[in-house]
């Protein structure tokens, strides 16, 4: 099965891979840099902070569907 993606833009300085994924989805996304690094061969030797103008594939993920919902615990009965 493909893996639905959005194409990403870098338009600001000092932008990284996990910032853009953290501004997009603002979400704690277990896994997903290394989805989007394994979408992208070639830009994890990018660096950390990745150069202006540099386009890669982001997936679309719905994050309910990737964190596990926590279990909620009662103090008291």
């Amino acid at each position: 099965m493909a893996i639905a993606t959005e194409t990403i833009v870098v338009k600001s300085e000092g932008q990284s891979v996990d910032g853009v994924i953290w501004q997009r989805y603002r979400w704690p996304l277990p896994g997903i840099v290394e989805l989007t690094l394994d979408i992208n061969p070639g830009l994890a030797g990018l660096g950390p902070i990745l150069p202006l103008g540099t386009k890669f594939e982001l997936p679309i993920v719905n994050p309910r569907e990737i964190v596990p919902a926590r279990e909620v615990i009662a103090l008291w009965d």
